[in-house]
């Protein structure tokens, strides 16, 4: 025989058939199988109570301890939680010191002005992921509260936003910051407007939890605040987009007054800098080379030259036949230059006289190409004519 269990019967005696007639009189049948009956006793059946009922027992009676252990501490709480505060801040401490001592972190220093000047500040996250990280400084002031920044995507300029805002914070916090030197005036508060999102299940897209958080920052945002401002204005048309953004820019520089990082890639807004005495232009450097580009991720004064928009689409993998179109498509535009006044179709230009409009002369290399017979030429003549190609293009 052999004793088992199931969830269904508990614990049982099997027995073979074989061996059935065998079976003690206090066995008491179960269940019948094909080849065996299972049985239960009395004995088995205490035991079997008390270890089903062993862990409801348990719990019932680490709960009567439990609550008996408050009841003892109960007088001590105060003591026990001004301990574990004073234990907690030790920790955060610690913590602070250790990170600071190897990661080369310095002490950030502190003055009653509004100042928020930084000397080859970095970016705690983003240095410890990449294997060279380009320090940069800051400068926020008084008689300077506002940088717009401008530079390539893929340039650092969100990058840039957000270590000044998170040195900030750490010294607020009581560490060490990742920096050479910092000296930072009084904060009531950081406030951000970064990344795309939208609240689809709540009925607001994309550009409207943009608008609805420029609006809380302009509402909220005092002279001692530092706002972050990314890119605002992108989900509606340009000329709409660039409105917003100079208005809001201007609030912030003429009546919030707040230190302002404000990112963008409308170049109008650098003549911001012309009108407010407070308002400087930085922007990101990048070296372009033929048709790739290199980004410095260093921080210059002035405002950038250009975006670089199509080079990062190249480098995202966009098909080089949609590069190439963009590009026509963008020197047409240039030429054309953006009307004043109402928002235009950008492509109005490129539709100008409808199909009577004159076509460009065609490149003397293309006619060449369409008229010769690929499969009459020699090696030879080829190559000669490769050469000629060549050469055309180059005059």
């Amino acid at each position: 025989l052999k004793v088992e269990y199931n969830r269904v019967h508990g614990f049982y005696i099997e027995v073979t058939r074989a061996q059935a007639d065998k079976v003690p009189d206090d066995y008491r049948r179960r269940q019948t199988l094909k080849n065996a009956e299972r049985y239960i006793t009395p004995e088995l059946k205490a035991f079997e109570d008390k270890a089903l009922s062993a862990q409801e027992r348990a719990l019932a009676r680490e709960k009567q301890l439990y609550e008996k252990l408050l009841d003892e501490l109960a007088p001590h709480l105060p003591r026990l939680q001004q301990a574990a505060a004073a234990l907690a801040e030790l920790d955060m401490l610690a913590a602070f010191a250790e990170r600071a001592a190897a990661l080369d972190y310095c002490a950030p220093e502190f003055t009653d002005e509004p100042l928020i000047e930084i000397e080859a500040g970095r970016h705690p996250v983003v240095e410890r992921q990449v294997e060279s990280f380009i320090a940069n400084d800051a400068r926020l002031a008084d008689s300077r509260r506002m940088l717009i920044v401008t530079g390539p995507n893929m340039g650092g300029k969100s990058t840039y936003m957000r270590q000044v805002a998170l040195i900030a914070l750490l010294a607020h916090c009581g560490s060490w910051i990742p920096a050479r030197r910092a000296r930072l005036g009084p904060l009531d508060a950081i406030y951000t407007r970064i990344g795309a999102a939208d609240d689809l299940a709540g009925g607001r897209s994309t550009f409207m939890v943009e608008m609805t958080e420029a609006a809380y920052i302009l509402h909220h945002a005092t002279s001692s605040s530092l706002v972050l401002m990314d890119e605002i204005g992108r989900g509606t048309s340009t000329l709409d987009g660039l409105a917003l953004a100079w208005a809001i820019a201007r609030h912030l520089a003429e009546r919030t007054r707040s230190l302002t990082l404000f990112a963008t890639h409308y170049f109008e807004m650098t003549l911001l800098a012309a009108d407010f005495r407070e308002v400087a232009n930085v922007h990101l450097d990048a070296v372009e080379h033929k048709d790739k580009i290199v980004f410095l991720h260093s921080v210059e004064e002035g405002p950038a030259s250009q975006s670089y928009g199509l080079q990062v689409a190249g480098l995202a993998g966009v098909p080089g036949a949609v590069i190439r179109a963009a590009r026509k498509r963008l020197t047409e535009l240039e030429e054309h230059g953006l009307a004043a006044g109402p928002q235009r179709d950008l492509f109005a230009a490129g539709a100008k006289g409808g199909h009577d409009a004159p076509h460009p002369a065609e490149h003397p290399t293309l006619t060449k190409l369409r008229a010769l017979d690929p499969d009459t030429l020699t090696p030879k003549e080829a190559l000669e004519l490769l050469y000629q190609l060549r050469r055309q293009i180059d005059e």
